[in-house]
């Protein structure tokens, strides 16, 4: 019976052997390419179980998965201006055909060269049709978006498509800045000045308008305050000519009266008058008005 059983574990085990050369499998990340000699005689793009022949075939795996190529540092770029900038970008992409991404640069490593070639010359024809204010904000969409056609276009040759390309940072070299921050500065300088001249003159022509209001509205108020003071004048002399109508005599004696109030009123006044004046008439003789009207 043993004998029997070792022929039959030989057979198992040489079948296992045999599936474990012949199967493999696929990741959902992954494209798989199988060659014979050489040659490639299947693309695989489902994951999954496949299978192979064994010793005769072997399996390539790709990574299906967007990636990106980061700068490794800022290129510089001539504008139209022929004025230098410093350009850091990135870049994201995929293969989309295998078989042919194989066939043309057969790595990653050269496909990465290929499409880094491809996007610093899109990018520096680009900027030498711009202006400096076009890259840094006014058409900067637009420029990645025209690098970024015209590189996916040279990559579909390789089994590749450019999903984006983008500017992280648009800067001028460091030498260049100083003298721009500069000429910034002293153009806000003068903006600033500017505009504290025209706030000086402004306030002034306010202050002005202000001045001559003032003096309109003092005008029309004296002219208010004299007429209202002469008709309480006019008033009141026609009061005063309706009281002496009535009583001539008392009229007298209480004009009288507060001539001596007004006059007697602080003990340093000092008057000099004859003392036979009809001043004190009423003075001397309180019954002076009653006599003279008998």
């Amino acid at each position: 019976m043993t004998e029997r059983l070792i022929p039959t574990l030989a057979a198992v085990v040489g079948a296992l052997f045999v599936a474990s050369l012949s199967l493999f499998t696929v990741d959902q990340r992954q494209y798989a390419l199988v060659f014979q000699f050489g040659e490639v005689v299947k693309v695989i793009s489902e994951p999954g179980i496949q299978f192979k022949i064994p010793l005769l075939q072997n399996v390539r795996y790709f990574d299906r998965r967007v990636q990106t190529i980061d700068a490794e540092a800022p290129e510089l770029f001539n504008t139209r201006e022929k004025k230098n900038v410093l350009v850091d970008s990135f870049v994201k992409w995929r293969v989309v055909d295998v078989s042919q991404f194989y066939k043309s640069v057969g790595s990653e490593a050269a496909a990465v060269a290929r499409l880094k070639q491809t996007i610093n010359d899109g990018l520096r024809a680009e900027f030498g049709q711009k202006t400096v204010a076009d890259v840094i904000s006014g058409q900067r969409d637009q420029v990645m978006e025209t690098v970024r056609k015209r590189a996916d276009a040279d990559a579909r040759k390789i089994g590749v498509e450019i999903l984006d390309v983008r500017l992280k940072r648009v800067d001028f070299p460091d030498k260049i800045s100083s003298s721009v921050y500069d000429r910034m500065q002293s153009e806000r300088r003068t903006v600033a000045s500017q505009l504290r001249s025209e706030g000086a003159a402004d306030a002034e022509r306010v202050r002005a308008e202000a001045d001559k209001q003032r003096d309109v509205i003092l005008a029309e108020a004296y002219r208010k305050a004299q007429a209202l003071k002469g008709a309480g004048d006019a008033k009141a002399a026609a009061i005063y000519a309706e009281a002496y109508g009535k009583n001539p005599e008392f009229y007298a004696f209480w004009r009288s009266m507060e001539a001596y109030k007004e006059s007697f009123k602080n003990k340093s006044d000092v008057m000099v008058l004859d003392p036979s004046s009809d001043f004190f008439k009423y003075l001397k003789n309180p019954q002076a008005g009653q006599g003279k009207s008998k």
